[in-house]
């Protein structure tokens, strides 16, 4: 009878510096619990803030509920001891809802109703505003290639990647700028994670309604000049891609950005070509092939 080995823990792959700061932890900062509470929010996901804002509306209902339930006979026509009845009677008052049925009976209840009644229109105005300012927030819905590669462009080596415009509209006076993130030893020994601006053939279009492909020449002068994947790995590079345009349907600045680790850059080939034409002229756009490296 032949015994297996045993499985083999799966290998965490090695960490890549992404070069935007989002994969760095925050440690030493004088943090309080709500001082940035409406910037997080914001931030958060639409699921999240949803189930919070859930969950703070039961809590809360429930807290009044109890405070109902301390003085006996406090809510008119509601069941003696009954949570439930509290508890509804509380989401009427919060809402300003009042149905008639139940009102409050003594002072304790008018002092709970009056305190509740302005929370509530306090929590709906800044629930209210809160969600306001989230759908209002406009997006750029700007998709980048999955990888950037290097290929001779009019006959000069470049870093190529490029872009789509997922809606049917136009960013105008759209801007592009290119970084080079890299790891650097300074002549002092420190250890220091240095940013070059990367210049681009093209850094600004009138007009982005399609795609958009944007190189960076590797002329003697760029600092990815002698590069190979060698030395992109051991100073761990990383190719920060920022985007910036005024939708003309919100007549607002979107921004969009993405970061290109030294192991999402290819070295040969070039992108699929992803305009076509049917047979009656029509241009057709392909974003299934958006990714596809294809041999040069």
């Amino acid at each position: 009878m032949s015994v297996e080995p045993p499985a083999k823990p799966p290998v965490k792959p090695p960490f890549r510096p992404r070069g935007d700061g989002t994969d760095v932890t925050r440690v030493g900062l004088d943090r309080r619990p709500f001082g940035d509470l409406y910037h997080a929010m914001l931030k958060a996901r639409w699921t999240s803030l949803l189930g919070l804002l859930v969950i703070a509306y039961v809590i809360i209902n429930s807290l009044f509920a109890v405070g109902y339930l301390l003085e006996p006979g406090s809510v008119e026509n509601a069941r003696p001891g009954s949570f439930y009845d509290a508890f509804f009677f509380s989401i009427q008052t919060m809402a300003t809802i009042g149905y008639g049925k139940m009102s409050p009976a003594s002072t304790l209840a008018h002092v709970l109703v009056s305190i509740e009644a302005l929370i509530g229109l306090l929590g709906f105005a800044m629930a209210t505003g809160l969600i306001f300012a989230k759908f209002s927030r406009p997006t750029a819905r700007v998709l980048f290639s999955r990888v950037a590669i290097m290929s001779p462009r009019d006959g000069v080596p470049s870093l190529v990647f490029r872009m789509g415009n997922e809606r049917a509209n136009q960013v105008v006076e759209a801007q592009l700028n290119l970084a080079m993130v890299r790891n650097e030893v300074t002549v002092e020994g420190e250890r220091i994670r240095r940013i070059y601006d990367l210049k681009l053939a093209r850094g600004r279009t009138a007009v982005f309604t399609l795609s958009w492909t944007a190189y960076h020449p590797i002329t003697p002068d760029s600092p990815l000049f002698g590069a190979t994947p060698e030395t992109l790995q051991a100073s761990e590079t990383a190719i920060v891609a920022s985007f910036t345009g005024i939708d003309d349907t919100f007549s607002q600045t979107v921004h969009a950005r993405h970061t290109y680790t030294y192991d999402e850059i290819v070295w040969s080939g070039k992108f699929a070509d992803i305009m076509k034409r049917t047979d009656a002229g029509e241009r057709i756009i392909d974003y299934s092939k958006f990714h596809d490296v294809v041999p040069s």
